[in-house]
């Protein structure tokens, strides 16, 4: 983790020596869960979701990067290979809002003012907020609490190529660690619904975003003039 904390704090400080030029595009392709209750697929893109992003970027090796996704997740224990959660036979849904910030890095340089083809895997990482439903399970019928607010870390791999003199292209999928084991209504915060948790307390839950992004670059390049 330290060895994380100082990798990313010489990336921030990087100077802009080569580009430095903005993005302003669109996400879509799916969402899914990982929890307690239905499958237990890592990608698994079953529910439409959405987004808008933004990018600036510092260098021809990483930028800052802003989000936006909507999604919706859910599970079916009917639909799982775990003997034990077909027999339980629970299902939910869900929504996600997220708003995100972080750090994207090229693996291979990405200029933006260049009319040569390009292409380079990329990671991204940071932090984000979202807004869920605050569910729990009373006689295996899914309820609502009300709306909850959460925290998790995104966690992004994908692959970018230039479309044209303007159009940037990615493939990625996202994976969220979050800090609440209840998207799924197995771990109620509220004590009062104690006695309807179950699966594994100890686990937190993740959802997942994979798709493709679309974004179009302006700006020009720093000018480096002696005074």
């Amino acid at each position: 983790m330290r060895k994380f904390i100082i990798v990313l704090l010489c990336l921030i400080g990087t100077p802009s020596a080569n580009a430095q030029i903005h993005e302003l595009g669109v996400f879509a392709g799916g969402s899914n869960y990982i929890g307690d209750v239905g499958k237990t697929n890592y990608v698994n893109p079953d529910h439409l979701s959405l987004g808008l992003l933004y990018k600036w970027n510092r260098s021809i090796r990483h930028a800052w990067r802003v989000s936006y996704t909507h999604g919706k997740i859910s599970g079916n224990d009917l639909k799982s290979k775990a003997p034990s959660r077909v027999e339980r036979g629970y299902k939910f849904n869900n929504s996600i809002d997220e708003l995100a910030l972080g750090i994207e890095f090229n693996f291979y340089d990405f200029d933006l003012h260049s009319l040569d083809l390009q292409i380079t895997p990329y990671i991204h990482t940071g932090v984000a907020g979202f807004k869920y439903d605050e569910n729990y399970f009373d006689a295996g019928v899914l309820k609502s609490d009300g709306d909850k607010f959460g925290l998790a870390i995104p966690m992004t791999v994908g692959v970018k190529t230039n479309l044209l003199s303007r159009l940037v292209i990615g493939v990625e999928t996202g994976f969220r660690y979050t800090f609440t084991d209840n998207l799924d209504g197995s771990n109620p915060k509220d004590n009062r619904f104690e006695a309807n948790r179950f699966g594994n307390l100890d686990s937190k839950d993740w959802y997942v975003f994979t798709g493709v992004t679309l974004t179009y670059t302006f700006g020009k390049n720093p000018c480096f003039c002696a005074n």
